[in-house]
């Protein structure tokens, strides 16, 4: 089913973000360009698969899962810039800024933030207030309250050591907060109980954190060329992260419990959840 989500999903950004002749054709340049810069998807395809096991028609589900990419690249963009982490590269090519200067990489990003949630109330086939209370989750993710407020303890932290219990905030915020809307979002959109969204919020909990913590494993072990970005940076700056503060031996023996929990949370789903089982194995042992 990944696979096929994966076509759609490339198939419905293409056409969100298709070029047009206009004053402004560049911006909407900057915003494919970095919305088809090879990401692995994992969220929207995580999403409809949700939308799937909740019982769902993931089709339906589309125009959420396109949003939230547009989310997540919008974020990836405003990472990268100067004032955050000045990152050159991104999924092995120029960072947007790099290619298109920082005034139209920060526009890019603001326009795919915003556009997003057209995008997401534009479904149709799904009763309106479903609708409504995911894009609500969509906004509470991806806010203050969410990925935002993530980004602010990250940059708070930079030049100052961090306890354990922040560092951990910081991955339920900045990482594991789209991961738990694109579980969520799914399951209200397929009209899921009470009981299911709960469960879904705990697996996406735990594979953020399983999730981050490699992200840290492979800043250590990996290369460059497997990344496509640079490598080293978290020790070069002194940089409190999981692997730094409990070691690499103990952080690799946490992605894997994390991983488990996260299993254990689906046996809350009658569906078939294989794929899900899968997806969540394949990131322990993922090198980029």
């Amino acid at each position: 089913m990944f696979e096929i989500y994966e076509k759609l999903i490339e198939a419905r950004l293409n056409e969100i973000l298709s070029n047009k002749e206009c004053e402004y054709s560049h911006l909407i340049e900057a915003m494919a360009y970095s919305a088809e810069a090879g990401g692995k998807r994992i969220r929207p395809k995580l999403l409809m698969e949700f939308m799937r096991v909740a019982g769902g028609q993931p089709e339906n589900a589309l125009n959420f899962a396109c949003a939230l990419e547009m989310i997540h690249t919008y974020s990836l963009i405003h990472d990268d810039l100067p004032c955050m982490d000045d990152d050159d590269m991104r999924r092995g090519r120029p960072s947007c800024h790099i290619k298109f200067g920082e005034a139209t990489a920060l526009l890019a990003g603001d326009a795919l933030l915003t556009d997003a949630f057209k995008i997401a109330l534009s479904t149709e086939n799904v009763p309106f207030e479903r609708v409504c209370k995911a894009a609500k989750v969509l906004s509470e993710c991806a806010g203050s309250d969410g990925m935002i407020g993530g980004q602010i303890i990250d940059l708070k932290y930079e030049e100052q050591k961090a306890p354990l219990t922040v560092v951990l905030d910081l991955y339920r915020l900045k990482t594991g907060a789209l991961l738990k809307a694109a579980a969520t979002i799914g399951c209200i959109l397929a009209g899921a109980n009470d009981e299911i969204i709960n469960a879904s919020c705990v697996f996406a909990e735990k594979i953020g954190l399983a999730f981050q913590i490699r992200d840290d494993i492979l800043d250590i072990i990996s290369t460059a060329e497997e990344l496509g970005k640079p490598i080293g940076s978290d020790a070069e700056s002194e940089k409190s992260t999981y692997v730094s503060l409990v070691g690499l031996d103990k952080a690799q023996e946490d992605v894997v419990s994390f991983t488990n929990e996260a299993i254990n949370a689906l046996e809350a789903f009658s569906a078939d959840t294989t794929e899900l089982k899968a997806f969540a194995l394949k990131l322990i042992e993922r090198r980029n």
